[in-house]
C-alpha cells in the first residue's frame, strides 16, 4: 500500500509521517482492500485554541473513496480521530460487501 503525504503551510515532519504510517498500516492489515492513502496536513487560523491543526486522510479502495477530516490543537490527535472515522467507514463498507 502506498501512503502519500502533502503539507499545506506546514513544515514536513518525519515523526508525524511515522505516526500516521503506523496508524494507517494497522487499518491496511485489518482491511486488505485498501490500495492507497493520501494524507494532508494543513493549518488554519481559528478563534478556538482546540482546533486549527487539520489532518485529512483519503483512502483509495474498490468503489468510492473514503475520506475523513479532523481538526485539533495538535496533529497527532487529528490523525487519530481521522483514522478512527475511517475505520468506522471501512467496517460499514465491509459489512455491505459481505451481504452481497
Amino acid at each position: 500500500m502506498d501512503i502519500i503525504f502533502e503539507y499545506h503551510d506546514v513544515t514536513a515532519s518525519e515523526s508525524l509521517e511515522a505516526f500516521a504510517t503506523e496508524k494507517i498500516n494497522k487499518l491496511a492489515e485489518k482491511y486488505q482492500m485498501v490500495i492507497r492513502a493520501d494524507v494532508f496536513f494543513k493549518t488554519e487560523n481559528t478563534s478556538s485554541d482546540e482546533t486549527g491543526m487539520i489532518c485529512n486522510i483519503r483512502l483509495s479502495l474498490p468503489g468510492p473513496r473514503l475520506f475523513a477530516e479532523a481538526s485539533h490543537d495538535n496533529f497527532r490527535d487529528a490523525i487519530s480521530e481521522s483514522v478512527n472515522d475511517l475505520e468506522r467507514q471501512l467496517r460499514k463498507r465491509k459489512e455491505k460487501m459481505m451481504t452481497h
